[in-house]
């Protein structure tokens, strides 16, 4: 694999990083601001806000430009977003940041999936984009109880300011590894790639990433009670529980991209089930504390095993614009975690016990299921459709070959 995943993936480190430390932060953000806890969540929806709108526009506004230079570009508005929120004088303006910080996200996970995709042969593309999407899962591992930890020693701003330095770090990785390439003349602009969406195979991709892992956020949004009101763990525990679940889904990614080179949707579809029926058993694998630790580290194998399979997807089906249709399956992600998180919420509103909202997912799992095989009906539908005859012109006569061309 060449060195220019390697670049890809610190770039996805910095990203998962700053996307997820906010939530371990926020009551010491609130403090400092002298806002309340919920008001401080705001900024967490304020970085989500900013991918889904960054995703897509920014894809199509640069489709024309290098992808290098695409690539360079989003990681330096990364770190800007990081280093504006590192020294925001009010909550207004961090608000402001966080969702400039939340522009490129989208935008370089897409691009960065072409990117890979094209420096690789063909049988290894699900590998490459796993590749890169490890940065985001080692994140979960390292970099957010890094970044946590130093935000809660040294003040939450010194957290912003640690991820910005990983930002410039992959600027030069970026810069060093990624080899030039020339700019996409062929490319209708903004209008064409925007009209690329309009197929509907590309929607059914899309809902599938949203329904798949709005599976996982409905549990994922609601781990912490389920751990320590019906598993018995301590408050304490609950950071070391979650970094199982971020060395299950760097498992379940790495897994999920080379078993995609060989069936893309019989990977996906074997995900999706595997979620199922991990999230169906989580009111039985709450039970105990070690099943429970084996439950949260399985919840990040299934999910992240389709990943790249979703990836691939998308990009497959809008084949005239792939950097913004992989980097609108980066917004999917993220309406995902909203919804996804807003149905959990409303299994645990309606009283039916702390593990309801997992067996919400379970429900969405089998909805992505059934998505994805309606997308793998209509694409089997359009392959057996009969080619138009073609008509026979007789090279003698041009004048009839004129008017049957004309009448089609």
């Amino acid at each position: 694999m060449p060195l220019a995943l390697l670049a890809l993936a610190v770039g996805a480190f910095g990203i998962g990083t700053t996307e997820f430390v906010m939530m371990g932060l926020l009551p010491d953000v609130a403090d400092d601001l002298h806002v309340s806890l919920p008001t401080a969540g705001h900024l967490v929806s304020a970085y989500a806000l900013g991918v889904v709108v960054g995703a897509p526009l920014l894809a199509a506004a640069t489709a024309r430009m290098p992808r290098r230079t695409v690539l360079i570009a989003l990681m330096v508005l990364f770190v800007a977003g990081n280093a504006l929120s590192a020294v925001a004088p009010g909550h207004h303006w961090l608000l402001a940041a966080r969702f400039l910080s939340g522009l490129p996200h989208g935008a370089f996970f897409g691009v960065g999936a072409v990117v890979a995709t094209g420096l690789v042969a063909p049988e290894r593309k699900a590998r490459s984009v796993s590749l890169m999407f490890l940065g985001l899962t080692v994140a979960n591992i390292a970099g957010v109880p890094v970044a946590t930890a130093l935000g809660q020693h040294l003040g939450w701003r010194a957290a912003f300011l640690g991820v910005s330095v990983i930002g410039l770090a992959a600027v030069a990785a970026l810069y060093l590894l990624v080899p030039h390439d020339r700019a996409h003349p062929s490319q209708a602009g903004l209008r064409g790639e925007l009209a690329a969406l309009r197929s509907l195979p590309v929607w059914l991709a899309l809902a599938t990433t949203v329904a798949g892992f709005g599976a996982l956020f409905a549990a994922y949004s609601y781990i912490a009670p389920m751990l320590t009101d019906a598993a018995g763990y301590g408050e304490g525990s609950v950071t070391l529980l979650l970094a199982l679940f971020g060395v299950g889904a760097t498992a379940g990614n790495l897994l999920g991209g080379r078993l995609a080179d060989h069936s893309t949707r019989g990977t996906l579809f074997g995900g999706l089930l595997a979620m199922t029926a991990v999230l169906a058993l989580f009111p039985v694998l709450m039970t105990d504390r070690w099943s429970a630790a084996a439950g949260v580290t399985l919840l990040g194998a299934a999910a992240f095993v389709t990943g790249s399979p979703l990836q691939l997807m998308a990009m497959e089906k809008a084949a005239a614009a792939p950097s913004l249709a992989s980097s609108a399956n980066q917004a999917a992600f993220n309406l995902a975690n909203a919804g996804g998180a807003w149905i959990g919420g409303l299994a645990l509103a309606a009283g039916f016990g702390v593990t309801a909202p997992a067996v919400a997912g379970a429900g969405l799992a089998v909805l992505g299921i059934g998505v994805a095989g309606v997308a793998y009906a209509v694409d089997r539908g359009r392959t057996r459709r009969p080619a138009r005859p073609a008509r026979v012109v007789a090279t003698g006569h041009p004048e009839r070959a004129e008017a049957l061309r004309r009448t089609g």
